[in-house]
C-alpha cells in the first residue's frame, strides 16, 4: 500500500482510494462517473500507474467527472492529490464560456442551505438544477491546471460566481510528469465565500476529477491518483 492509500485509511472524508482498485476494473464504491451535461461524455478507466492504480480521463470534445459525495468537516483540513496531464487546453481561458476547459480539475462542493441565499439567487439556483440536475452546488472551489494564467489565480467561473476558480497548476512545462498538490480548503473557501456567506464553515458535500474540452473541442488526456481529505490537527 503506498503513501496516499495508506493515508486515505485516516481520511476525514473516508474517500476510497482509487489505488485500492483494479486496473481496468470497476470505480471503488461510491465514485461515479458524471458527464458534462449537455456534452460528449469523455473516456474514464482505472489504469496501473507502476504498482498502484490512477483514474485515466481522455476527453476529445468531450467531459466527464469522477466524483464522491460525502459530508465532512472542512475546517482544519487540507484536501491533498497527485495530477498529471499529456498536455494543456492551448486555446482554453477561463475568463470567457467559449474557453470554460481544463486539462484537469479538482472540485470541492460545500454544502451551502438554499436558506442563505437571497431569493433572486434561490431562484436562480432551483431553476439551475432543474436544468442540470440537483447536485448543482451553491458554493464550489475548482482547483484547475491551466494554460495560461499564473499559478494562484482566481477567478470567478466565466457560467456562475458560485464556482471560484483556482490556478493550481499552469502550462506544459510540467506535462507529462506528476504533480502532487496540497491545499487549505478552509482558507481557500473563506477568501472565496467568507464575505458572502459569513458564519461558521460549511461541510464538504463531495469531491470530483475531472478533464474537459467540450468547448474548444480539444484532445487531452488527465490521470489522478488518491485524493484525500486530512485533518491538520
Amino acid at each position: 500500500m503506498n503513501a496516499f492509500a495508506l493515508a486515505a485509511l485516516l481520511a476525514v472524508g473516508a474517500l476510497p482510494p482509487f489505488s485500492s482498485a483494479r486496473p481496468g476494473g470497476s470505480l471503488p464504491a461510491g465514485w461515479r462517473v458524471i458527464p458534462v451535461p449537455h456534452a460528449t461524455a469523455a473516456e474514464v478507466s482505472l489504469e496501473a500507474d507502476g504498482t498502484t492504480t490512477v483514474v485515466k480521463i481522455t476527453a476529445r470534445a468531450a467531459g466527464s467527472s469522477v466524483a464522491h459525495s460525502m459530508s465532512a468537516e472542512a475546517d482544519d483540513t487540507r484536501l491533498r492529490w497527485r495530477w498529471k496531464v499529456d498536455r494543456t487546453v492551448s486555446t482554453a481561458n477561463l475568463e470567457t464560456r467559449a474557453g470554460d476547459d481544463y486539462a484537469a480539475r479538482v472540485y470541492v462542493t460545500f454544502d451551502v442551505p438554499l436558506e442563505r441565499l437571497s431569493f433572486v439567487a434561490r431562484t436562480r439556483m432551483r431553476i439551475a438544477r432543474f436544468l442540470y440536475g440537483a447536485e448543482v452546488p451553491v458554493a464550489a472551489l475548482c482547483y484547475v491546471w491551466d494554460n495560461r494564467h499564473a499559478a494562484g489565480t482566481q477567478a470567478w467561473n466565466a457560467y456562475s460566481d458560485h464556482v471560484r476558480m483556482v490556478v493550481v497548476e499552469s502550462g506544459d512545462a510540467r506535462a507529462g510528469r506528476w504533480v502532487d498538490e496540497s491545499r487549505d480548503i478552509a482558507g481557500d473557501y473563506r477568501a472565496a465565500f467568507g464575505t458572502r456567506w459569513p458564519g461558521p464553515l460549511p461541510k464538504v458535500s463531495g469531491i470530483a476529477v475531472s478533464a474537459d474540452t467540450d468547448q474548444t473541442a480539444e484532445s487531452v488526456t488527465a490521470w489522478f491518483g488518491d485524493v484525500l481529505l486530512e485533518r491538520t490537527r
